[in-house]
């Protein structure tokens, strides 16, 4: 299995603080390998999609935003955040230090877990269980098989343990207030 490993020689400074990729490699089609991007780069910005066949690694001190999706076929783990246009979804687990945020869904064949927050503009499915440092936040359906922890925050005196979704759907709220709001477009 081929490994890419991407540095700071693969984006350039952008105006707005990110990083855009300038790398020779096109990952908004599927590469066929697993991809790793070095420590210490900040946030770096991929214009369309980021698609791997393995992992998706980003080390400490980077953090990772796609217009459009992030998709691995094993895992995704972020050293700071992960942010999509669309949708973030990973065969196994998605980790991250800081935050998960997709504009359409998250979903992960394990687990998520987020040392902040974890949004989704749509949906977020994690065939496991979800930890998140503060809120879990979306419109649609959430959905868990074991057990969801929200606001386990030890970096704060008190953290912000809502839940809020459209439908809550699978295992048990272990720490975490629930608000269930209803699914857009549904009449209850």
């Amino acid at each position: 299995m081929e490994t890419l490993k991407l540095t700071a020689d693969d984006f350039t400074p952008a105006k707005d603080g990110y990083k855009d990729y300038t790398g020779k490699v096109d990952l908004n089609a599927e590469f066929d390998g697993s991809v790793e991007i070095a420590a210490g780069l900040g946030w770096v910005r991929f214009a369309k999609s980021v698609r791997v066949r393995f992992d998706l690694t980003i080390e400490a001190g980077s953090g990772i935003e796609a217009g459009w999706g992030i998709e691995a076929g094993w895992g995704i783990e972020a050293g700071e955040g992960i942010k999509a246009g669309e949708g973030i979804e990973a065969g196994w687990g998605i980790e991250a230090g800081s935050g998960i945020e997709a504009g359409e869904g998250i979903k992960a064949g394990w687990g998520i877990k987020a040392g902040w927050g974890i949004e989704a503009g749509w949906g977020i499915e994690a065939g496991w269980g979800i930890l998140s440092g503060l809120t879990v936040t979306c419109k649609k359906v959430l959905s868990f098989r074991f057990r969801l922890f929200a606001g386990t925050a030890t970096w704060k005196e008190t953290a912000d343990n809502t839940v809020t979704c459209g439908q809550l759907d699978g295992g048990e709220v272990a720490y975490g207030i629930v608000k269930e709001i209803g699914i857009p477009g549904e009449v209850g």
